[in-house]
This record gives C-alpha cells, structure tokens and sequence, in this order.
C-alpha cells in the first residue's frame, strides 16, 4: 500500500521537507561510499538553505511547548497509558532542553565553515563540484570513509536537535487522525472540512499499482484527483472507483494512547 502526505499550512511543509531531507542523508552518510557521502554533503547543504528561512528554533520551541500543554491535561485520565503519556512528555522536554542549550541560530556553526562555503557556492552550478573546480572537495570525498563519517557528526551534532524535535511533533501529528475508509467516484474525492479546527496535515492510503493522488485543500474543504502516470505526457486522471483510507491530522493532545 502506497502512502502520500500533503502538509494544510507553510510549518508543517517546512518540517516534512527537513525531515525528508535528513533520512535521505542519514541514509547516504551510513552507506558510505563517497558518491553517497557527496549526495549527503548536498541534502545537508539544502536543509541549511531551509533553516535560514524564518526562525525556526523559536518555532519549534513554541511546537514543543503547545504540545506539552495539551498533553499534560490528560495525566491521571484512566483512559489514557499513563506510562506512554509520561515517556512522551519526557521527549517533548528533553527535546526543548536541547534545542535551548545552542544559543547559536541553527546552523550557524555550518555557515562558520569557510570550506563547507565554498562547496556550497560551487553546488548552485549545474557540475560545479569538478575535481579541478574544487580540488579540496576531492580530496575530502577520498578520505577514509571513517574520517568522513567523523566530519559528518561534527557537522550535523548542532542539528540533530532540531531534527529529533520535528520528528516528535510529526509523529504526534500523523498518530493524531482518524482512520476514514472512502471511495473516490471516477477518481475524484471531495470533503468539507468544518473550518473551525483546521487539519494541519492529510495522510492518504491506496492499494493502487497505476493511480497516485493530487491534493488542493484549504481549511474549507479538501479535493483529491487520482491520476495516472504515462511517463511521457501529463499525469492523465484515472476514471474508475479508487477505495482509499484518508485521514486527517490535527493535534489537540485528545486521543493520545
């Protein structure tokens, strides 16, 4: 079964896209071979980009706060695994602890690395990361794949804060909605959305080989068109009854178990 996520408001694009960024580079970093670790070094080049947008730290904190908040009101609810509800609690704090222990803006340490500057000017060029543009880069990525991993922790130990609070609150998130079994008709799905609790992300299911779903959605209503993929022309939409699961996130702290 495929999955798909389309974020309501510009916070949460914000989140999935550095949370996409980071396993990706996590994943390059392990690998280990210096073509991975040169897709890592780029993934980890563009989370710096979409950090300097806004202040994120501050965002997050006031994240990481709310949700505390609304979680703590169901301590002592019988209902609720108080054991589970008290290890989330402990996260949500030890992640704000973290988070305030840099008084640095995120990032900066990176952006304090005149070598790391460099490459990253050199990567706006399409192929600009030659060996005779960038002869020191070179010689990095042919470094013993230990040494390179020891500079990618070095580089990423300021961040991984900020990585570890997005995935908190997105897990928080995407476990806040309820599970909806639906057909679109034709390949075409409408829901009304009541306005005055905004969804803040949408998560669609489908078994489906062809199809994959287009989202348009505001706080009003959501309209989701399956479409088909003929890798040559536009996606063209698929006329046939598409049973998929939706669900709607939104966390207020109700529901947690």
């Amino acid at each position: 079964m495929s999955s798909y996520e389309f974020p309501f408001n510009e916070r949460i694009r914000t989140y999935l896209r550095l949370e996409d960024l980071f396993v990706k580079m996590l994943h390059h970093i392990e690998t280990g071979h210096e073509i991975s670790h040169h897709v890592a070094l780029i993934s980890m080049l563009q989370v710096l980009d979409l950090i300097d947008r806004g202040d994120l730290k501050v965002d997050l904190l006031q994240e990481l706060e709310r949700h505390k908040v609304q979680l703590s009101f169901l301590q002592n609810n019988p209902n609720i695994d108080q054991q589970a509800l008290n290890s989330t609690l402990l996260s949500l704090e030890r992640c704000a602890t973290t988070l305030r222990a840099d008084h640095q803006k995120l990032g900066q340490s990176l952006r304090d690395n005149d070598w790391l500057m460099s490459v990253k000017q050199r990567t706006s060029i399409p192929g600009g990361v030659c060996e005779f543009d960038l002869p020191s880069y070179r010689h990095w990525l042919y470094l013993p794949v230990e040494r390179r991993k020891a500079d990618f922790e070095q580089w990423l130990s300021r961040l991984k804060p900020m990585y570890e609070s997005i995935r908190m609150i997105l897990q928080l998130l995407r476990g806040s909605g309820q599970v909806m079994s639906v057909v679109a008709h034709n390949g075409a799905y409408q829901q009304q959305l009541s306005g005055h609790k905004p969804a803040q992300l949408l998560r669609i299911e489908v078994n489906h080989d062809e199809c994959f779903p287009e989202v348009s959605a505001n706080k009003y209503a959501i309209n989701i068109r399956f479409q088909k993929l003929d890798f040559v022309q536009r996606p063209k939409g698929c006329e046939q009854d598409i049973p998929f699961r939706m669900i709607i996130c939104n966390f207020t702290g109700a529901g947690h178990n």
